[in-house]
């Protein structure tokens, strides 16, 4: 298509529906929901363009914002193509710092595919964001199966007006998501698209025995299963994941001069920043890649986190094992 026939909403319906469908055939092609292939119908009819109608790229010195009522023609069509490559997207920037994004497509579609959501379950989102997820979420089990929550109530009413705009209303909450959504409990599956630095208590007092909980933490996405107010357990997947951290519950991690005399290439390896970020104030980054050495490596698999009513703990193989670490 010539750039010029992006002049009218036409040209650029046009694109998004070719950029979307191509979205959806690299998301196919990545195996993220083989094992659901019902989550690519909803990949395929909500227009994630509508939610991002404007984002933000890194370039030196800052960021750079692209939008989609740019009169230049050729940075509306960058903005758009850009909407549906397989990419996180920073939609909000605060005084040089990320606090909101849309999330990798390809991610989110292996997240829907592990919550094992089936019809007639209630959903609870953890982190509005743009919307996007919890669109796709209405789009399979319908609008009034799915609450999703935020702090920020700003990003709620963006929220709110991007899924209306796209034809869903499911229940838009401003709210601590630590805290839960209690008014709209119980529900069968809770999924955070921010990064927590442990599992929070009332969630699993919303949810129903057997319900499942997926979140990022750690630089990893730990699925667990409650089987009651005050139990759940679980293990990490093996996907790495990057998210905004959960407004007032920045994720730990080791300062810098902590991790000195350690290999160069143990400091860059992904599993092991994962191992020093899950023990974060628990182990010496000296101790921790000790461990990671003995145990050769140990992918995200092999660890887990189990919640009782007396704490919180991470554990590597066993949860009653001899490496195991407190959460908050």
């Amino acid at each position: 298509m010539d750039t010029h026939d992006l002049a009218g909403p036409a040209g650029l319906a046009d694109l998004a529906t070719r950029a979307r469908a191509e979205l959806v055939r690299e998301i196919e092609a990545s195996g993220a929901w083989d094992a659901d292939p019902a989550w690519r119908e909803a990949f395929e009819a909500v227009p994630r363009h509508l939610f991002v109608p404007y984002y933000y790229v890194g370039v030196r010195g800052g960021f750079e914002r692209l939008w989609g009522e740019d009169p230049d023609c050729r940075r509306r069509e960058r903005w758009l193509r850009g909407a549906y490559a397989d990419a996180p997207l920073a939609t909000r920037v605060r005084d040089g710092e990320l606090i909101s994004s849309s999330s990798q497509p390809s991610l989110m579609a292996k997240m829907l595919v592990e919550m094992g959501i089936e019809e007639g379950h209630a959903v609870l989102e953890i982190g509005a964001g743009t919307g996007y997820n919890a669109a796709l979420l209405a789009h399979r089990i319908g609008d009034a199966l799915v609450t999703t929550v935020d702090l920020d109530s700003e990003i709620t009413e963006s929220a709110r007006r991007h899924l209306e705009s796209a034809g869903h209303r499911p229940t838009v909450v401003t709210g601590d998501g630590a805290r839960g959504v209690p008014e709209r409990a119980p529900f069968d599956r809770i999924m955070a698209t921010c990064t927590m630095n442990s599992v929070p208590r009332p969630w699993l007092a919303q949810c129903r025995p057997g319900a499942r909980i997926l979140a990022p933490l750690a630089t990893g996405l730990i699925a667990l299963r409650v089987t009651d107010a005050g139990h759940a357990e679980g293990r990490f997947l093996q996907t790495p994941a990057y998210f905004v951290p959960l407004r007032g519950a920045t994720g730990p991690g080791p300062e810098p001069q902590h991790l000195g005399g350690l290999p160069s290439g143990a400091t860059s390896h992904e599993r092991f920043r994962f191992l020093l970020t899950l023990t974060a104030g628990n182990l010496d980054p000296h101790d921790a890649y000790a461990l990671w050495q003995r145990e050769e490596e140990p992918g995200r698999e092999r660890y887990g986190i189990t919640v009782s009513d007396e704490r919180v703990w991470a554990w590597l193989d066993d949860p009653e094992g001899p490496y195991a670490w407190p959460l908050p």
